[in-house]
């Protein structure tokens, strides 16, 4: 990678980018697209390959559009300190004022496939405000271009590739460098779209399956029966009274609240690094694995700050009228973690005793008036944990009474 402050060799409109290094960044780009690098990577040795070779950038931009539950689509930014920015755009973001006025909307709209703009000079075109900006920036020439997975059929959310090249040479880009960039661009959109593609692939199996289930589906565990013994810190959540309001609130309503609870519970896991497994109708089957070294109090830990954080949430909610009330089970054991179901149907999840006992533990949450309970099992884990001993209760479907534990800073409640 070149420092920031040593420019590109100086080239001339006589003196073309050599045909020989281009060659070999078409060579590396074919390479990419076979070794399936991160976009971030593809993007920066792209870059710094073609600044190497003499051509000026000085801002690299790369844009596609993906499938993910937030994000419409994603742009990468390069600059020639070797920085790599990341920004996802939510679907309403099309409405947006920036968006409605850039040159790459224009380009879709009216089926253009490569823009220039010189931005300094008599031949400067400042016709979208997205240029005035870079002009003040530095930049002196902007050179966009479309590639549609589609061949000529673009849409109105193009399945491809937006991206721009700029300079901030005085001289703006020759014609050898417009060359040369034609010549790349192709082929980075192609290694982009096998990047894309297996992006797309992790984000939606992640988002359906969660994190740990989808890489393990895409490494080509997916037959009936695959799976691994594992030994974790299983979460059991469920929602109070959830027919009650389905009843007295609407469907519309009680959606929108079924999805507030899963923030406070199903994300309370996920940021405190558990893994969401199911969503069983209103209720959350989660797990934070214990790691190879036999760190439990570490899983057990994260487990406790995601139950503190969810009762937090719900009583924030509960404030602004929203009954969202909810009990927590926390167990420790082995769970078998892959595929169930019939061949033509699967489900990636977790089965045996110690997913059930997670779910009679939080059965108990209601007849102790606590909204979470620990094993005495997982609680012996964590003797640090200022837990209260609430006593051995006998459950459904467990031959020998369970012992149940309480954080001390939650009281009783009869909410729960």
């Amino acid at each position: 990678m070149n420092d920031a402050h040593t420019p590109p060799p100086a080239l001339t409109e006589n003196e073309p980018v050599s045909l020989v290094i281009i060659d070999r960044i078409c060579e590396w780009l074919v390479d990419q697209a076979l070794a399936e690098p991160e976009l971030d990577e593809l993007v920066a040795g792209c870059s710094e390959r073609l600044y190497a070779a003499g051509i000026p950038l000085a801002r690299v931009m790369l844009g596609y559009s993906t499938l993910h539950p937030l994000y419409r689509s994603r742009t990468l930014y390069w600059t020639p300190d070797g920085a790599i920015e990341r920004v996802g755009h939510t679907y309403d973001s099309v409405e947006s004022n920036g968006w409605l006025r850039s040159p790459l909307r224009y380009m879709i709209e009216h089926r253009v496939f490569m823009l220039r703009r010189r931005l300094t000079g008599r031949h400067a075109m400042l016709d979208f405000p997205i240029l005035e900006e870079l002009r003040d920036q530095g930049i002196t020439d902007y050179f966009a271009y479309l590639v549609s997975f589609l061949g000529d059929d673009i849409g109105d959310t193009p399945s491809g590739l937006l991206g721009s090249w700029s300079t901030d040479d005085p001289n703006g880009f020759s014609d050898a460098h417009l060359s040369a960039l034609n010549r790349i661009q192709r082929l980075l959109a192609v290694a982009t779209k096998v990047r894309v593609k297996n992006e797309i692939a992790e984000k939606v199996l992640g988002a359906y399956l969660g994190a740990g289930a989808g890489h393990r589906v895409l490494q080509g565990r997916i037959r009936l029966g695959d799976g691994e013994r594992i030994h974790a810190v299983v979460w059991y959540s469920d929602l109070r009274e959830s027919t009650r309001l389905a009843a007295s609130i609407g469907h519309e309503g009680f959606l929108a609240l079924l999805n507030d609870y899963f923030e406070c519970t199903a994300g309370a896991v996920l940021r405190n690094g558990g893994e969401v497994l199911r969503f069983v109708g209103d209720a959350v089957l989660a797990i934070f694995p214990i790691a190879d070294d036999g760190d439990i109090e570490a899983a057990g830990g994260k487990a406790l700050a995601a139950a503190r954080e969810a009762l937090r949430l719900g009583a924030e909610l509960r404030n602004s009228s929203r009954p969202v009330v909810f009990g927590i089970g926390l167990h420790i054991g082995d769970v078998l973690f892959g595929n169930i179901g019939v061949p033509s149907r699967l489900e990636f999840s977790v089965v045996g005793p110690c997913a059930n006992e997670a779910a009679r533990v939080e059965d108990l949450t209601k007849a102790l008036k606590r909204p979470v309970l620990i094993s005495a099992a997982l609680a012996a884990e964590l003797p640090d944990a200022n837990l209260v001993d609430l006593g051995t209760h006998r459950v459904k479907g467990v031959a020998e009474p369970i012992g149940v534990f309480g954080l001390e800073d939650s009281a009783s409640s009869p909410d729960c």
